[in-house]
């Protein structure tokens, strides 16, 4: 055939085409629509506090298919892709002619399909109803699907299909997915190597894969750098420079952080594709690199767990629920951050910290580590033996179990319930038994994720603060509540926690710790706390059956400590002490907080024929309202006692006032509104307390 029917023919079949796809095109818009709303279907993905991808799933046929906008990609890349694929796009329809009487040439002069002529919108429309045949009807239904789809869309929604769906070899569609999977990383910022690969593959996706051709992919980048060199988009030394960049070989796993989070937020909302939490990525990948690490170590079927927020707005920054979620053997679907268990002494903190606030001690007072009998409970230390006389501050900093016992039997186990609670954190008891002394070595139980809100009201200086991940729990901070017990007295417990030696191998890192190993060595927690975040740590067997020779201090501190070294987030000092703070010497303690005193039988030891103190006004919980005097300053509370053995020591938010007295009323100046405690002390070593509102 001579050349010019040969052109004429071809130009005769693109216009025929075209023709025929605009004839009806109104009647068959109306009667079969283009399947654009079936074809969304896309990967669900939980994202970090700042939008970054932690885990994604395949889609029900099993596609890693990532919703994707051009605001999501290289710029270049979408320049380079336009050139490559469509370079009229803004201009047509959704059918380019001119491409179409090209490829209709190439086919009247090769006997064959050379190029199909599709533009941009073309692809789309084979995208949403693929087809494997390569005809004439195919390529007409093509034409009419592209014109219907370019009348709903704009030329933006139909580009940001193209980069969703764009096939990129085995189950990988859409850039944002080939990116991740062959470049590790978002397609945000692409090299002109990268960016011409990612054009190159949707030709031809399973020829062409890097991990299985990289020859083949090799030429198809090359051959996209040199259209955009040829386009005078490029110079010769940038696509030299670009081809001699190194293609991927391998296919690298998407995103899959925070499986235990993950999976409860697909639960809570199966069809939700976008799921917002309030973890990092970069704290969440550290933490759990760490558990990885650490489970080598462990013994067979143990597991670990970790929990780490920010005290100050209560968002959980991290969490990671198991050492390998994947792991049967350690029962690795079980998130440990939830479920309850023995925390062993990682209580008592809070013990000494109410004791502190009711003026029953200082750091410095004496307190006995011997035998003791508490109307038959007979608490032991961990090592079996005693220290005899010790400070407040030694006995937390060594956990010893007899001196807390002794206080809390004191404070009373209801009121650190009570307290707890306030925190939102409750107890579990064994059924039907009331609180009892054996909460201080762990008599009951708790999640992690609750003793990690408790220890972030200490390192928020007593204020109960809610931790939550935005997807199970809200970040809550409280306003109106009471807090877990007074700055002054948190500042004591976080003081004296500070001072505790890092485990064996571990550099100093600042920060205020504690931990703790559950009766029968079933669990072993540490948790510690610096100026901002607080990290809780649990090692111990899903199945709750022991594991002999783990510890808190030998199993779970090390590990608390590695990963708030690579958390990247630790490091802000402790708070100053706040006002009335400070640690006295024992010679210099009023005579009554030299030495708490205490009874064989672990009552306090004073005369049966004499009450103990009491506050009569103001009463517990009373609300009052201070004047003002003529310098705006409130006004004096005058403060009132019944029984107890003067002299009397008085106490507000555990700050002396003033010398010893024998009167059984005294005033104090508030420093200001708020919640505050105030505490007498007889000359027995008796102590009563009340909490009042003052506004």
């Amino acid at each position: 055939m001579p050349g010019w029917k040969k052109i004429a023919a071809a130009a005769g079949l693109a216009v025929l085409m075209a023709a025929g796809a605009l004839w009806g095109l109104d009647a068959l818009d109306a009667a079969y629509p283009p399947p654009i709303a079936a074809d969304d279907a896309v990967s669900a993905e939980l994202l970090d506090a700042d939008g970054q991808l932690l885990r994604a799933f395949a889609t029900r046929e099993g596609r890693w298919r990532l919703k994707t906008t051009s605001a999501d990609v290289d710029p270049r890349f979408v320049e380079m892709l336009i050139a490559y694929e469509d370079r009229r796009y803004y201009d047509h329809p959704g059918v380019d002619v001119v491409a179409l009487a090209r490829a209709a040439l190439q086919f009247v002069s090769n006997g064959r399909i050379v190029s199909g002529g599709s533009t941009l919108s073309m692809q789309v429309a084979r995208l949403m109803e693929p087809r494997r045949e390569r005809s004439f009807s195919a390529k007409f239904l093509q034409i009419l699907r592209a014109l219907q789809i370019e009348r709903r869309l704009s030329k933006q929604q139909i580009l940001d299909l193209y980069l969703t769906h764009a096939p990129y070899g085995g189950n990988l569609e859409g850039v944002r997915a080939a990116s991740l999977a062959y470049f590790g990383k978002e397609p945000k910022r692409l090299t002109v190597a990268e960016a011409a690969l990612l054009v190159a593959l949707p030709q031809l996706p399973e020829l062409r894969r890097p991990d299985r051709n990289p020859e083949a992919a090799h030429t198809a980048r090359q051959r996209v750098l040199e259209r955009m060199q040829a386009y005078g988009m490029m110079e010769a030394r940038e696509v030299a420079r670009a081809g001699i960049a190194p293609v991927p070989k391998e296919r690298l796993a998407l995103p899959a952080l925070a499986a235990h989070l993950a999976e409860a937020a697909r639960r809570s909302d199966p069809q939700a594709r976008i799921h917002h939490s309030t973890l990092r990525k970069s704290v969440q990948a550290e933490l759990e690199a760490v558990a990885g690490q650490a489970a080598v170590d462990l013994p067979a079927r143990t597991s670990l767990a970790m929990l780490m927020a920010d005290a100050t707005t209560g968002e959980i920054v991290a969490e990671v629920g198991s050492a390998d979620y994947f792991d049967a053997a350690r029962s690795g679907w079980i998130d440990m951050t939830r479920a309850e268990r023995s925390p062993g002494s990682t209580l008592k903190p809070f013990i000494y910290g109410l004791a502190f606030e009711q003026g029953l001690i200082a750091q410095e007072t004496i307190i006995e580590d011997r035998p003791a009998d508490f109307f038959g409970y007979r608490p032991r230390n961990f090592d079996m033996t005693y220290q005899g006389d010790v400070s407040i501050r030694q006995a937390l900093q060594l956990s010893l179990n007899v001196p807390a016992v002794r206080l809390l039997d004191a404070v009373g186990a209801a009121e650190l319930l009570s307290r707890l609670r306030r925190t939102a954190v409750r107890l579990a008891l064994p059924t039907g038994e009331a609180p009892g002394l054996a909460i201080a070595l762990g008599g009951a139980g708790v999640t992690l994720k609750g003793l990690v809100q408790a220890y972030a009201a200490l390192a928020n200086r007593g204020s109960p603060i809610h931790l939550g991940d935005g997807v199970r729990d809200t970040a809550e901070t409280i306003i109106d509540g009471a807090p877990l017990m007074e700055p002054v007295a948190a500042w004591n417990v976080t003081d004296i926690l500070r001072g505790v030696l890092p485990p064996l191998g571990s550099r100093p890192l600042g920060i205020a710790y504690k931990t703790g190993t559950s009766y029968g060595y079933r669990d072993a927690w540490s948790v510690g706390y610096d100026g901002r975040y607080v990290l809780g740590v649990w090692v111990g067997r899903p199945d709750n059956a022991a594991v002999p020779g783990i510890t808190g201090y030998g199993s779970a501190a090390p590990i608390l400590f590695q990963a708030f070294a690579k958390s990247g987030v630790g490091g802000t000092p402790l708070p100053s002490p706040p006002p009335g703070a400070e640690r006295i010497a024992q010679a210099d303690l009023p005579p009554a907080l030299r030495r708490y005193s205490m009874g064989a039988n672990g009552l306090l030891a004073t005369s049966s024929r004499e009450k103990a103190p009491r506050i009569v006004y103001p009463p517990e919980g009373a609300h009052v309202e201070l004047g003002a005097g003529p310098d705006g300053k409130p006004l004096p509370l005058v403060v009132k006692l019944q029984a107890g053995r003067a002299p009397f020591r008085w106490l507000a938010n555990g700050v002396p006032l003033g010398d010893r007295s024998r009167r059984r009323t005294t005033e104090w100046t508030p420093e200001g509104i708020g919640f505050s405690t105030l505490t007498v002390i007889d000359a027995a070593g008796r102590a009563a307390s009340v909490g009042v509102f003052l506004h």
